[in-house]
C-alpha cells in the first residue's frame, strides 16, 4: 500500500489550520504531521519533520511564506512546498515561485482540488489553480521581453518603499509620499529587511543603490 503523504500545515489562523486538518485527514493517503503559525515555524518544523509537503499560507507576522519558501527550499530540498493563500496579485505569485514553491492554490478552492494538489507536488508535479495557472502561462508567452526588476521577491509596494528609502528618505515621509500609516511604512521596511536578509537599513540601502535604485 502506498505511504501518506507526510504534510505539515502553517497559517497564522487557527480556524483556518484546524480546518484544513480536518480536512486532510479524512482523505486516507495524506497525513497531517505538524502545524505552525509564521514563517519560522515553518522553517524548523520542516528541518525537524522532514515532511513530503509543507501547505503554507503567505502573509504572516515575522518571517513570511515567500522567505520561508526560500529558506525551505535552500534547507530541505526534498519539502515541496504548496502555497494556499487568498493573495492572487501578480508579485505575490511570482515571488512564491522564484522562491521554490512547487504549487500555488487560493483559499476556497475545492477538497478535491487540493488532495490532488497535495500529492501531485509530493510527487513531484508543479501545480497552479486555474487562475494562476493561466497568469502563468500568459506571462511565459510574452517572451524575453518581459520587464523584469531588481529584487523579485519583493512585492511592488515593497520595491517603491525600498526605491524612497535608497534616496535618504526617512520613514515618516515615505509614509506620507505614499499614503500609508507609520506603522504600514515600518512593515514594509521590516519585511524588506528580512526579505533582503540585510542586517540593518544602511545594508538594504546600499543594495538598493547598487541596482540602481534612488535615484
Amino acid at each position: 500500500m502506498m505511504q501518506p503523504v507526510r504534510v505539515i500545515l502553517v497559517d497564522d489562523h487557527p480556524v483556518v489550520r484546524a480546518g484544513l486538518r480536518a480536512l486532510l485527514s479524512t482523505t486516507a493517503n495524506i497525513e497531517p504531521v505538524g502545524e505552525g503559525s509564521s514563517g519560522s515555524e515553518a522553517i524548523e518544523l520542516a528541518q525537524s519533520l522532514l515532511p513530503d509537503v509543507l501547505v503554507m499560507d503567505i502573509h504572516m507576522p515575522g518571517v513570511d511564506g515567500i522567505e520561508a519558501t526560500r529558506q525551505v527550499a535552500l534547507r530541505c530540498p526534498s519539502v515541496a512546498v504548496l502555497v494556499l493563500t487568498m493573495h492572487d496579485d501578480d508579485d505575490t505569485v511570482f515571488a512564491a515561485l522564484r522562491a521554490g514553491a512547487r504549487g500555488y492554490l487560493l483559499k476556497g478552492s475545492e477538497q478535491d482540488e487540493l488532495t490532488r494538489a497535495i500529492v501531485s507536488v509530493a510527487s513531484g508535479d508543479v501545480i497552479f489553480g486555474p487562475a494562476i495557472a493561466d497568469r502563468v502561462l500568459r506571462y511565459f508567452a510574452a517572451g524575453p521581453g518581459v520587464q523584469t526588476y531588481p529584487f523579485p521577491e519583493l512585492t511592488a509596494r515593497e520595491r517603491e518603499v525600498l526605491n524612497h528609502m535608497a534616496a535618504g528618505i526617512s520613514n515618516q515621509v515615505i509614509a506620507r509620499l505614499l499614503g500609508l500609516s507609520a506603522k504600514t511604512a515600518a512593515n514594509h521596511v521590516s519585511n524588506i529587511l528580512n526579505k533582503l536578509q540585510a542586517a540593518d537599513r544602511a545594508e538594504a540601502i546600499v543594495r538598493a543603490r547598487r541596482a540602481g535604485l534612488g535615484d
